[in-house]
């Protein structure tokens, strides 16, 4: 059969929207997939959802579908996304409007749901993964509880002929391996066809990050004309190898370094890459580069999928609390340094027992001691450095948000009430919503397709 063109539009929640349109208009793309949710982005949806019936899904969902849905309609490219979070139904319904704000005459809208679980996980104790407890530890505090739903979950939309899928929670190279099971025909226990598409899905997943995103380091590794940097996008043969490029005229890199860059992202043993649809074995992949940003992937294979799915769970913990202030000219380290001592004691009257003591916090100066603490200030006395101007901030975990607000105000106070110089006060509370993860039977998860359509 032919080579299947695939790329993708979305890495993450907040990605551009531009490079995604541009293969949507010049890509000659089979499917495009939007690829949305981080580990947390659900549980936040939730609250969201909770809020507003209506809400839940992606905030950018309309956006991006009136950048690519008139290129995508014409040119026969379906649409595959996970930016239905926690509410794929409603997410459905938004694109369909945005189909008649369009004025396009026709559009079909197959939505994924069954991917929450929180019912199951809350009559269910099972184990926590990387932690002694278990489920029944976050009894008050659940939020959300999301199984990775599998390609398998995603065959019946794209058999129904739909032009945009729409899902809450797969997993990341699903979005991408669904599509080429649906063209190619591969059965559901062709374990080294679905670990070829694996590496596929697992190298466009994160967008820009394989076509030179998040790789640039002037003078080490250089990416030409970052500033536009394309999208990927993969030329799938039927026995699951495939080259990955770019848009001729985009900026960034397709190269051996991207790729292997991307291949090793987030994967803990390249041997046992664990998935719903199939364990992935990464260890023979071959990167070869083929022409000016074409690499041609080789050597993956996979063996049987894993019985049970994994689930992230959401849940409540606590509030931050945060005030920054800066200090400039002369003496600037000594004064930000004096300015958190002055905190670290006034917070212990300021509804705080015992201050910091024992208490999860940050206290650091920007560009002295943020991000590699003790061993940063001894580089900058060393070097005889002396920092014209230091940003001082103090973040703290708090059980309360009347304990989190303290902490803003009493960095605010340092106006009148500190070192010499200070300006540019910032705070803020954010309400923590942490994650955790179980295990639960596969059987025990049921997923729905349901078609909306758009008919003059």
């Amino acid at each position: 059969m032919s080579v299947y063109r695939i790329g993708a539009g979305a890495g993450y929640a907040g990605d551009r929207i531009d490079p995604a349109q541009a293969l949507a208009e010049r890509g000659k793309l089979n499917a495009l997939v939007f690829e949305c949710l981080a580990e947390r982005t659900i549980a936040l949806a939730q609250l969201r959802r909770q809020a507003d019936p209506a809400a839940g899904f992606d905030p950018l969902l309309a956006a991006r579908l009136r950048a690519v849905l008139p290129a995508c309609v014409a040119n026969g490219t379906t649409i595959v996304t996970n930016m239905g979070a926690a509410n794929p139904l409603a997410a459905g319904q938004a694109v369909l409007a945005v189909a008649r704000e369009l004025g396009l005459p026709r559009l079909r809208v197959a939505v994924v749901t069954g991917d929450d679980v929180l019912a199951w996980m809350q009559t269910h104790d099972v184990p926590l993964l990387d932690s002694p407890d278990t489920v029944r530890s976050l009894d008050g505090r659940l939020i959300s509880a999301n199984a990775y739903l599998g390609a398998d979950a995603l065959l019946p939309a794209l058999a129904s002929g739909a032009d945009v899928v729409v899902a809450g929670r797969v997993a990341d190279p699903a979005l991408f391996l669904a599509p080429l099971m649906h063209h190619f025909g591969w059965a559901a226990d062709d374990w080294p066809r679905l670990g070829a598409g694996l590496v596929v899905g697992h190298l466009l997943e994160c967008a820009a990050q394989v076509s030179g995103g998040y790789l640039a380091d002037p003078g080490h590794v250089d990416v030409p004309d970052l500033h536009r940097v394309g999208f990927p996008l993969a030329e799938v043969a039927a026995n699951g190898e495939a080259v990955i490029t770019k848009l001729p005229d985009t900026g960034g890199r397709v190269d051996r370094l991207s790729c292997t860059a991307q291949l090793l992202y987030e994967v803990e043993d390249p041997a046992r890459y664990l998935q719903p649809d199939v364990v992935g074995d990464f260890s023979a992949v071959r990167l070869t580069e083929a022409g000016t940003n074409r690499v041609r992937v080789q050597g993956a294979t996979g063996h049987a999928r894993p019985e049970q799915l994994k689930v992230t769970l959401g849940y409540r913990d606590g509030f931050i609390g945060e005030g920054q202030i800066s200090y400039a000219g002369p003496g600037a380290r000594a004064r930000g340094e004096l300015a958190l001592s002055v905190l670290q004691h006034r917070l212990a009257d300021a509804g705080l027992p015992h201050g910091l003591a024992g208490r999860e916090h940050r206290a650091e100066l920007l560009g002295v001691n943020a991000m590699h603490g003790p061993a940063g200030e001894r580089a900058c006395a060393h070097g005889a450095h002396e920092p014209q101007e230091v940003r001082v901030r103090l973040a703290v975990r708090c059980a309360t948000r009347a304990q989190a607000e303290a902490v803003g105000q009493e960095v605010e106070a340092l106006y009148l009430n500190g070192p010499a110089g200070g300006g540019g006060v910032t705070q803020s509370v954010r309400e923590v919503v942490a994650v955790a993860s179980a295990l639960m039977p596969r059987e025990a998860v049921t997923t729905q397709c349901q078609v909306l359509e758009l008919v003059p």
